[in-house]
Order: C-alpha cells, then sequence, then structure tokens
C-alpha cells in the first residue's frame, strides 16, 4: 500500500453538500493527498477545490473516478439519493470509501450496496461519530464489568425539533441505533406505533422527507425493540412543544445505576450509580470521559474534524489489514434496518423478526 493515500471527494453543493466535514477532514492528515473533487454545481465545486486543496475538480463523479483512480472516495451528501449510485460506482473502480450517514433509503439499496462492496473487496465506513469516541470505549468497559449490574432497560430518543416523528427518526435516530447495535449486539424484534396529530396515521398522511430521505409519517413515534440476554430497549421521537433537542441521547438502566451518553466526538457521558435512578437521592452524576469516571478529559478536541478522523484512520487501518472498519457497512445497514422496521411494523400492525424479510420500503405498500 502506498505511503500516501489517493484521496477524491464528491459533494453536491445545494443537495446534501458534503456532510458533516467530509471534506475538510483530510487537511488533518500529512499522508493524504487530495487528487480530486466532483461536484455538479459550477460554484460549489470551485470553492470545493480551494477548500480541499484538490489538484482536479469534475462536474461528473463518475469521470474522476475512472481518470484519477483514488483509493479512498469521501461520499460527502448528506441527501440519500445518491447514495447507492455512489457506492455502486466507486465500488466498481475499487476505491473504499468514507460515506455521511444515514446509509441509504431502502433495504434493497443497502443490500445492493454491501454485495458490491464485498465482490469488489472494498471497504466502507459510515459517519456514526460516536461509536469511534474513546467515552463509547469506556462505557463498553463498564457495561461489561457489570459497572451498571443488570441492564434492564435501554432509552432512547430523537431531537425531537421540527423535523420530530418520521424526519427525526432517519436523520438523527440512525446515531442513536448505531449505539444500541454498539453496546448491545444485533435487535431481534421491533414492535412501533405511530401518530400523526394524536391519531394513526392514513395512507394519504404519507409524504416524502426532506433531503431525499424517502416516504416519512407521523409526529409522534414510539418503538420497542428486543436484544439478546433479555435487553429490552426503546426510541421515540416526536415534534416536541417543549425540550426540543434536550433529550437526544441514549440512556442505559441498569441494577446499579443509570448511564446517559449523547453524540458526537466527544458526546457529554454521564454515571449515576444509584439502584433508584433517582439523581441526588443516593448518589450524583459523574462524568465518563476518554480517561474514565470522573477523570479529567485528557483530549480537547471535540470538533467534527476530530471525530472524522478517527473514522478514516480506522478505514486505512481496514484497509491495510483487511478487515471491516469499526463502523462498517453492515453496521450501516443494520441500523438502516432498525429504522425501516419501525414502518413494517406499523404497516403489519403487529411485531417484526430482524432481520426484516420484506426488503423493500414498507411506507410504498400501504
Amino acid at each position: 500500500m502506498a505511503k500516501t493515500w489517493r484521496v477524491a471527494i464528491i459533494g453536491r453543493t445545494g443537495k446534501g453538500d458534503y456532510g458533516h466535514s467530509l471534506d475538510t477532514v483530510w487537511a488533518s492528515l500529512d499522508n493524504v493527498e487530495v487528487v480530486a473533487v466532483a461536484d455538479d454545481n459550477d460554484s460549489g465545486r470551485i470553492q470545493a477545490a480551494q477548500r480541499t486543496k484538490a489538484k482536479n475538480a469534475y462536474a461528473d463523479y463518475r469521470q474522476m473516478l475512472e481518470k484519477e483512480k483514488p483509493q479512498i472516495v469521501a461520499i460527502g451528501p448528506r441527501w440519500l439519493d445518491v447514495h447507492r449510485d455512489m457506492v455502486l460506482a466507486c465500488a466498481e473502480h475499487g476505491a473504499n470509501m468514507f460515506l455521511e450517514k444515514p446509509m441509504c433509503r431502502t433495504m434493497a439499496e443497502a443490500d445492493e450496496m454491501v454485495e458490491a462492496c464485498a465482490k469488489r473487496h472494498v471497504k466502507l465506513a459510515i459517519a456514526h461519530q460516536t461509536r469511534y469516541s474513546p467515552r463509547a470505549d469506556r462505557v463498553k468497559e463498564l457495561l461489561a464489568g457489570g459497572r451498571l449490574g443488570d441492564v434492564l432497560e435501554v432509552r432512547g430518543r430523537g431531537k425531537e425539533d421540527a423535523r420530530g416523528g418520521g424526519q427525526d427518526l432517519m436523520v438523527l435516530g440512525t446515531h442513536i441505533f448505531d449505539l444500541m447495535r454498539f453496546f448491545f449486539g444485533d435487535a431481534r424484534w421491533c414492535y412501533s406505533q405511530i401518530f400523526q396529530e394524536g391519531r394513526t396515521p392514513q395512507r394519504g398522511q404519507i409524504r416524502e422527507g426532506a433531503e431525499a430521505i424517502g416516504p416519512i409519517v407521523g409526529d409522534r413515534i414510539q418503538a420497542s425493540y428486543g436484544f439478546d440476554h433479555g435487553v429490552n430497549a426503546s426510541f421515540g421521537t416526536h415534534r416536541a412543544k417543549f425540550g426540543a433537542g434536550q433529550r437526544f441521547a441514549l440512556q442505559i438502566f441498569g441494577s446499579k445505576g443509570i448511564m446517559h451518553m449523547q453524540t458526537g466526538a466527544l458526546p457529554q457521558t454521564l454515571i449515576c450509580e444509584d439502584p433508584s435512578w433517582l439523581p441526588g437521592r443516593k448518589g450524583a452524576w459523574q462524568e465518563i470521559t476518554s480517561a474514565g469516571v470522573g477523570l479529567p478529559e485528557p483530549i480537547k478536541d471535540a470538533s467534527f474534524i476530530q471525530g472524522n478522523r478517527r473514522i478514516v484512520l480506522d478505514l486505512m487501518d481496514a484497509i491495510e489489514n483487511d478487515k471491516q472498519p469499526r463502523g462498517s457497512i453492515n453496521d450501516g445497514r443494520a441500523s438502516l434496518e432498525m429504522i425501516l422496521a419501525i414502518y413494517e411494523s406499523f404497516r403489519l400492525q403487529k411485531p417484526v423478526e430482524l432481520p426484516l424479510k420484506n426488503r423493500k420500503h414498507p411506507l410504498t405498500m400501504l
């Protein structure tokens, strides 16, 4: 493997742009050469080339892949309508990928992407930053060491701003589901309830989500999941009148206390060692840092760049050692599957098993 990585960047100015710093992370690495950027927006392409110091710029990402032959491609657009096509094109040219989340729109698209990467033996890392945080490692160690006792309940909530409901589920829920899987493995079943203005939604209330995420429904969603070893989890989102953005986190309730974890490169992470689950009664919240419970945080940079840097370095290691990245294409697919299981349960009006048998988008089948 070459000592200097040939990296290309795909963006779409005005239609998902370059995601959360997937274009600028490469400047933090010494062993990277940004050989090209692709963007079908003329002014956006010029600005991206200047910003990333790319040697060449293309309107057509396929032409860029053909001519530049990069080893790694950052697929930046947040909009999901192009993820499948871009991943398949990169895989066809033998390029490894760093992909903005969520992965794609349907399980059928996800299956195609997984198959294409496996066929060409390329690696793909998803931009789920929190699973790469050293604070997530500390939480995993504390759980394994029994610091919370038996895990009795897991609770995740979306951001619950103006996107509360279906949009929140897809765009931000993916982070929460990825964390659930990081700590507890694969979900085995899902049961959901969806409401629109307090009532069960009808077919006519299904709508296309923003950012080309596909069909969505509901302004209030509640779902339950079953994991191995008797771990039960829930996810909820609604269009909040109060506290929007304040509950976006994962909480883990054990027989000895509670953990609370937000999202990001260095997310706020807390533990209260009180079996009553009532902070202040017998115990107080303590911060979990990258060093451990109650210890000073040795890492000062909590930026998107820092979080993405961890992902990129892990991706490079995965390529060199022929292993899957810490947050792989399979993890991206599994997180999407937990999202779409909510709609499949709503469609069938009963619990559904995972992996899903239905690979189409459930809302297109109502």
